[in-house]
């Protein structure tokens, strides 16, 4: 089996890579030779590659400039998951897509469930939805899978940004009134790995699913669960103080519930996330 990945060194794309070792002949494909914004070349690659599985890994990510650079988060976010999910209607193989709690507004006091009604709060919520619709549209066999606070040891990250900033200053002051679940790029990879094992076992539950590791916590929190393993291995580590969103402007505004359900994909594929402390310990005990 060939699996086809868009991107590369994203945190995704790197656990995706460690996951699926063995299992397929792995094509993973950077921005240096794949523009996400150039559809033709999408279509070039695709075709060139005549792979078994297409797995989209690769995003426009940054959230606040993504409200002055639009035009590129929808090109990346919109146009080529729809190109992408046209590809592979053509040859007749799933896609596998990432999206992102940024599709819902966060007014909802429970956990968001797949039916529940979008309402992005940005351009880069609304491009990622834009995103699902475009490969819904087209049809065929596909995963769109929904994640949330994605974190891994390698790239920009809330992990990484906290183990620096705890070790360098005094006081941090974090947001504690968003709530949602940190989810490991390596627990996404590893439930992927399980997804592709379920549909070559014959598996066809295709469309919308949350993934995200399991439990909830704020921003305060998952930063006091970082601090908590500074201070474990004997490190320097700053004072934390507990702030509302309205003390942290940002040019983008986050839903302050992201908390996604995730039984849906444990009733129709029978896979399921660990808890996301347990989840980050995993991730802390990786070499770098």
């Amino acid at each position: 089996m060939k699996i086809l990945v868009t991107g590369n060194s994203g945190q995704v794309a790197r656990e995706l890579q460690l996951a699926l070792a063995g299992k397929a002949e792995i094509v993973s494909l950077g921005r240096d030779r794949l523009d996400l914004a150039n559809p033709e070349r999408i279509r070039q690659h695709v075709r060139a590659q005549t792979p078994d599985l297409l797995i989209n890994a690769a995003a426009y990510t940054a959230v606040d400039q993504a409200e002055n650079d639009s035009e590129a988060a929808f090109a990346i976010n919109a146009t080529a998951p729809g190109v992408l999910a046209e590809e592979a209607a053509a040859l007749g193989i799933p896609l596998i897509h990432y999206s992102t709690d940024y599709v819902y507004d966060g007014d909802k006091s429970g956990l968001y469930v797949e039916e529940d009604p979008t309402n992005p709060l940005g351009a880069y919520g609304n491009s990622k939805l834009a995103g699902e619709q475009a490969i819904q549209a087209v049809g065929g066999q596909y995963l769109i899978l929904r994640t949330s606070w994605v974190y891994s040891l390698h790239g920009r990250n809330f992990l990484l940004t906290m183990q620096r900033l705890l070790q360098e200053r005094e006081e941090l002051r974090v947001v504690d009134d968003q709530v949602g679940a940190p989810t490991w790029a390596g627990s996404i990879a590893q439930a992927t790995s399980q997804l592709i094992d379920k549909w070559q076992a014959g598996n066809r539950n295709w469309g919308i699913y949350h993934l995200t590791n399991q439990g909830e916590t704020s921003w305060f929190g998952f930063a006091s669960a970082i601090a908590d393993q500074l201070k474990a291995a004997g490190k320097p580590c700053a004072r934390l103080v507990p702030i509302p969103s309205s003390e942290y402007p940002t040019p983008a505004k986050r839903p302050l519930n992201s908390r996604l359900d995730g039984r849906k994909l444990a009733q129709d594929w029978q896979v399921s996330l660990p808890d996301w402390r347990t989840a980050l310990a995993e991730c802390l005990r990786q070499p770098r």
